[in-house]
C-alpha cells in the first residue's frame, strides 16, 4: 500500500514538473515574439533620427556596453517582481536603437531590405531548428556551458579591439564565431528550460533574446560584406 502511495506521489510530481517546465517555455516564446516589437520600434527610430550613427566608436562602444550590462543587471535583480517584463522590454528597445547603425548602414545598399530579411529569415531558421534539437535530445548539455562562456568573451573581447582596429578580415571572423557560438548557446538554453534548469520565464527569455540578436547581427554582418550591392 505504502509503495503504490509512493508511485502516485512520485507521478503527480513528475506531471507537476513537467507542467511547470511547458509554462516556463510557453512564457518564454510569447516574451520572445514580444520582445520583438520594441526591438523594431528602437531599430526604427535609431535609422530614422541617426541618433547612433552621430556617436562615435568609443563613445557607441561606451554608452553600449554601460547601457547593456546595466539594462542585464536590473533584469535580474526585477526578474521575479512586476517590474521584470517592462525593464526587459525596455533593454530589448535600446537592443533596437544601438542595432539601428548597422541596419543603417546595411539599407546603404540597394540590397539592402533583402539583406535585413534574408539575416532575419537566417535567424529564424537557426532558432527553429535549435528548438527542435533541444526536444530530442536525451542529452545533458550542462558541460557546455563553460567552453561557450569563454567563447562568448573572446567574441566580445575580440569585438572590442576590432571596434578601434577596424578590420573587415577581422569582423568577418568575429561573425563566423559569433553565429557558431551563440547558435550552440540557443540550444544551451533551450535545453536548460526543457530539462528545467531554467525555471524563470524572463530569464529564459533574456538569454535566448541575446542569442538571437547576436546570431541575426553577426547573419547581417557577412551578408552586408559578402552580398551587398552599391548603386
Amino acid at each position: 500500500m505504502s509503495d503504490h502511495v509512493q508511485s502516485i506521489e512520485r507521478d503527480f510530481s513528475y506531471g507537476s514538473s513537467v507542467q511547470q517546465r511547458n509554462k516556463v517555455l510557453r512564457n518564454t516564446y510569447w516574451l520572445l515574439a514580444l520582445s520583438l516589437v520594441p526591438t523594431v520600434l528602437g531599430a526604427w527610430i535609431g535609422v530614422a533620427t541617426g541618433i547612433t550613427q552621430s556617436l562615435g566608436s568609443g563613445l557607441g562602444l561606451v554608452v553600449f556596453l554601460g547601457g547593456a550590462f546595466g539594462f542585464m543587471f536590473a533584469i535580474e535583480k526585477t526578474k521575479n517582481s512586476a517590474a521584470g517584463v517592462p525593464v526587459l522590454l525596455a533593454f530589448t528597445f535600446f537592443m533596437g536603437l544601438m542595432l539601428s547603425r548597422m541596419i543603417a548602414m546595411v539599407l546603404g545598399f540597394k540590397n539592402g531590405p533583402d539583406l535585413i530579411m534574408t539575416a532575419f529569415g537566417g535567424t529564424a531558421g537557426v532558432f527553429f531548428v535549435m528548438a527542435s534539437l533541444s526536444s530530442v535530445i536525451k542529452r545533458d548539455l550542462s558541460g557546455m556551458s563553460k567552453w561557450l562562456f569563454v567563447g562568448a568573451v573572446a567574441i566580445m573581447v575580440g569585438g572590442i579591439i576590432n571596434v578601434f582596429v577596424g578590420s573587415t578580415a577581422g569582423m568577418m571572423a568575429i561573425s563566423v564565431a559569433a553565429i557558431g557560438v551563440f547558435s550552440a548557446y540557443m540550444l544551451y538554453d533551450l535545453k536548460q528550460i526543457v530539462d528545467g534548469g531554467e525555471t524563470n520565464y524572463i530569464s529564459a527569455t533574456l538569454a535566448l533574446y541575446l542569442d538571437i540578436i547576436n546570431v541575426f547581427q553577426s547573419l547581417l554582418a557577412l551578408l552586408g560584406i559578402f552580398g551587398g550591392e552599391r548603386d
